[in-house]
């Protein structure tokens, strides 16, 4: 049975196509600038092959993606009837959505009513399940949400100190972010453990960045809140701020509150306190070169993230697994390093040389008399979109 998984950007839309009998990828691909010109398709099927060919839209994007899959020279089946169902990213699931669901039209409805709390994914999710079920209608959709794992945690994580009725009325609460990720790597965690009942800290540090408390399998705590601007520091996000200092912004530069939330997304984080890059690569390299303010970045970076860990340790009364994982949790040993670096009192016994020397795939970081595992995991957001897929039409 093959599974077409589906993320939809502003102007992209990444795919992947599944066969789950094996889990094994057939093939891969993005399509970009869709609508702006200059679009083009990076396909990996058979080959790899770019086409160049304008998309409008993202139904004309979708259209292009299937005729990349059964393509005869680079495609991978004969015909889209070999789809059995389709899965699509869904950044935010509010409290209508706790749950992977099958996607018909009181839910298409109903996604309408949670784009006010991921503003700047939601519209793009939504426009490519739109596409995508318009070019394929007799094919099953399914909506994976970014939120659902986040929503085994307690009122007493999940909500505000604000009045309880705002809650009620307004759904003003925490809901987190990469739960598909989280998901994944709990699931991971507990092959390796050989058991659920442990307590596991996942750390998906990437240009967007979160941590979870994973206990007995279920989450209770996560860092990204009412949006994804809650939590670490990251790329250009500034994560945990007094709320005043929007209202001091506004006064002094002048602006609204729409200029200063969009200038606590995309012009703060480590961005803005190195004024070298959100990239870590350039702020490693930076740093190395003796730019104190590319290695300030980098260190309050991993200050939070370890801030974090111990307070989940605390939450958990312990924690046996910590696992770092995306682009800078697999790709950024400096970090790590950082991290882990005066975390010993936890019993953590962390092997340097094989932080230093890790090649990919999944890597334990820790030593055999560490109390805590440490390891590395990388994420297969992708997979576990299909696995819920077909968890959902076989239900």
């Amino acid at each position: 049975m093959k599974v077409l998984v589906i993320n939809s950007g502003s102007s992209s839309l990444k795919y992947r196509l599944i066969e789950m009998d094996n889990e094994s990828v057939l093939a891969k691909g993005v399509a970009d600038r869709i609508g702006i010109g200059n679009s083009s398709l990076k396909h990996t099927g058979k080959k790899e092959v770019v086409i160049e060919k304008n998309m409008d839209d993202h139904s004309a994007a979708i259209k292009l993606v299937l005729d990349a899959l059964t393509n005869p020279e680079y495609g991978v089946i004969s015909d889209i009837s070999e789809i059995a169902a389709v899965g699509h990213r869904v950044v935010a699931g509010g409290e209508s959505f706790t749950k992977s669901t099958l996607i018909g039209e009181k839910e298409r409805a109903e996604f309408s009513d949670v784009i006010e709390l991921a503003p700047l994914h939601m519209p793009a999710c939504i426009t490519g399940i739109d596409a995508c079920r318009a070019v394929m209608p007799n094919v099953p959709h399914v909506a994976v949400f970014d939120t659902s794992f986040h929503s085994t945690m307690p009122e007493v994580a999940k909500l505000y100190g604000i009045a309880y009725e705002d809650y009620k009325n307004l759904k003003i609460r925490r809901y987190g972010a990469h739960g598909i990720s989280h998901q994944f790597i709990s699931q991971e965690a507990a092959k390796i453990m050989g058991k659920k009942d442990f307590n596991l800290i996942v750390c998906h540090l990437g240009n967007g960045a979160s941590l979870s408390a994973v206990k007995n399998g279920q989450c209770v705590e996560t860092t990204m809140g009412f949006t994804p601007l809650e939590g670490l520091i990251m790329g250009t996000r500034s994560g945990d701020i007094d709320p005043s200092v929007v209202q001091f912004l506004c006064h002094k530069k002048g602006w609204d509150v729409n200029r200063a939330i969009s200038y606590l997304n995309k012009e703060c984080g480590v961005k803005g306190l190195s004024g070298v890059s959100s990239d870590f690569r350039d702020l490693i390299a930076a740093e190395k070169q003796g730019n104190e303010r590319a290695k300030l970045a980098v260190d309050m970076f991993a200050y939070k993230v370890k801030k974090y860990i111990g307070a989940y340790a605390a939450v958990m009364n312990g924690v046996d697994m910590i696992v770092f994982t995306a682009g800078i949790g697999e790709h950024t040993p400096e970090v790590r390093e950082k991290v882990i670096s005066g975390l010993e009192y936890l019993g953590i016994d962390f092997d340097n040389e094989l932080n230093y020397n890790y090649k990919g795939d999944i890597a334990k970081l820790s030593t055999d008399k560490s109390k805590v595992a440490v390891y590395i995991i990388p994420t297969n957001e992708e997979l576990v979109i299909a696995r819920e897929t077909l968890a959902v039409i076989n239900a």
